[in-house]
């Protein structure tokens, strides 16, 4: 019988992954997020056996419905990103989940933990050991898997450590770099989750999850850098403390400032693992670091060729390694009682005799500059005059996604240092609408990042006066 699967956390790095692994081998899959928009446009979600649901366990709902006919869970939510007391928040999610767990039918749990270093008393790591073991106060079987670093595209600690490979010839870090850890690989790591699904669950169930070696993280950083073709010079210094060096990965990298906080932390621990147990149990060829990393950065054009992009062929010739997979991102959020309908139809005027609906000298100002650097920004063509479809090409910019009334997406293509979109957004809250213009840049290396610190007041100052243009010349034409 084809078992039903919740995961928990499905828009998060593991379970992103996850979720069309287990649809692929046939299983009825219901994917949560708080946002299930970021989900509906994965490519994988229009697939028969995948279904979307909205869940945000800080909420505290009735998780009947959700639970109902569910043999299986995977639990693999955090909430680094709910700032100082996520603690908190993590625990009370977990408790109420648990909670709800007793009155349902559902036969298993797997929960993603995290390695306990000896003598810790960082935040992360007792937040990740108390939300096991409050799930276990549930009448469900748990198995819970604790790792350390995976190693994969759009794993944090990954994307920090190559972000800092690409932006900093010379690096300067905590001391505690010379810490010892385990990492596996996201191949390795999947193939024991989905494997847990085949063996019956009879008891509660903790297996440290590894590779095959016990590596510092300069070493990581320099395998990382050899694969790469860069030359790096670390400089491990005892008066920077974790919570500085977190302060410079906000500059240096996007992945959000929590969680290289808490990632920082760790890595003033030696997060050793005795995978042995879990490996007697499912056993599998281990990736070393160096075929993770290296499986990693071969395939590191598929976070260009998926739906973020439109699968465009322009924006997968313009990524090069080492753009950070993380973007940074700048815009404004405008409130209106004008309608959808009215603000797609001016939207879709951009690059007409409208221009950008605000501070249009900047931006032909920056076109002129792209032109004489021999760039395309004077390049344009449009299907219609006053519509927008995919593939026209308004100035630098072509369309490489839109849905009518809610959302348009354009590519950069001037010059630049990094690869850069523009997008619109319209959501409709019922009593009113949300405009969101928003910039998002991959920057590379560091001259992607001073040309982002340095355009950024203009963002901001461009985008907030977009919005409210777009948004007086609806009311102008009612």
């Amino acid at each position: 019988m084809t078992k039903n699967i919740l995961v928990v956390g499905a828009s998060g790095y593991v379970g992103s992954q996850l979720v069309p692994a287990l649809a692929q081998e046939g299983y009825h899959v219901t994917a949560t997020a708080r946002d299930p928009v970021v989900l509906a446009k994965r490519s994988w979600s229009r697939r028969a056996n995948i279904k979307i649901v909205t869940l945000d366990l800080t909420l505290n709902t009735d998780l009947s419905l959700i639970l109902q006919d569910i043999d299986v869970v995977f639990y693999l939510v955090h909430s680094m990103n709910y700032g100082p007391n996520f603690v908190d928040v993590e625990l009370d999610n977990a408790k109420n989940f648990s909670e709800q767990l007793k009155t349902s039918q559902v036969k298993q749990l797997i929960y993603l933990g995290s390695l306990q270093p000896a003598g810790s008393d960082s935040k992360h790591f007792v937040a990740r050991k108390k939300t096991g073991e409050i799930l276990r106060e549930s009448n469900v079987i748990v198995t819970e898997l604790r790792a350390g670093i995976i190693v994969g595209a759009g794993s944090a600690v990954f994307e920090v450590m190559r972000d800092v490979v690409y932006h900093l010839p010379v690096m300067i870090m905590p001391k505690c770099i010379n810490s010892h850890n385990s990492p596996i690989a996201l191949k390795n790591l999947l193939y024991y989750l989905q494997a847990l699904l085949k063996i019956p669950a009879t008891a509660h169930k903790i297996f440290d999850v590894a590779g095959p070696e016990l590596i510092t993280y300069q070493k990581q950083i320099q395998i990382i850098a050899n694969l790469m073709g860069k030359k790096v010079h670390i400089i491990p210094l005892s008066i920077l403390t974790p919570k500085v060096a977190a302060l410079g990965f906000k500059i240096i990298t996007s992945v959000p400032t929590n969680i290289a906080k808490a990632l920082v932390e760790g890595m003033c621990y030696d997060l050793t693992a005795d995978g042995s147990d879990i490996q007697s149990l499912i056993p599998q060829p281990l990736l070393s670091y160096e075929q993770a990393v290296a499986q990693t950065l071969a395939n590191e054009q598929e976070i260009i060729n998926s739906d973020t992009w439109g699968f465009d062929p322009d924006a997968l010739s313009y990524w090069q390694p080492g753009y950070a997979y993380y973007p940074k991102q700048a815009g404004h959020t405008l409130k209106t009682d004008v309608s959808a309908e009215c603000l797609w139809r001016q939207i879709q005027l951009i690059g007409t005799q409208e221009g950008y609906f605000y501070a249009n000298y900047l931006w032909r100002i920056r076109e002129g500059i792209d032109h004489l650097a021999g760039g395309n920004s004077l390049t344009r063509y449009r299907s219609h005059p006053d519509k927008i479809a995919l593939g026209d090409r308004i100035d630098s910019w072509k369309v490489i996604g839109l849905k009518k009334n809610e959302f348009l997406s354009l590519l950069m293509g001037m010059k630049a240092p990094g690869l850069g979109r523009l997008e619109f957004n319209i959501v409709d809250k019922g009593a009113y609408r949300e405009l969101d213009i928003r910039a998002w840049w991959h920057p590379a290396g560091f001259s992607g990042l001073l040309y982002w610190f340095a355009l950024m007041p203009a963002h901001l100052f461009i985008f907030s006066g977009m919005t409210k243009a777009i948004v007086k010349k609806c009311k102008a034409k009612m």
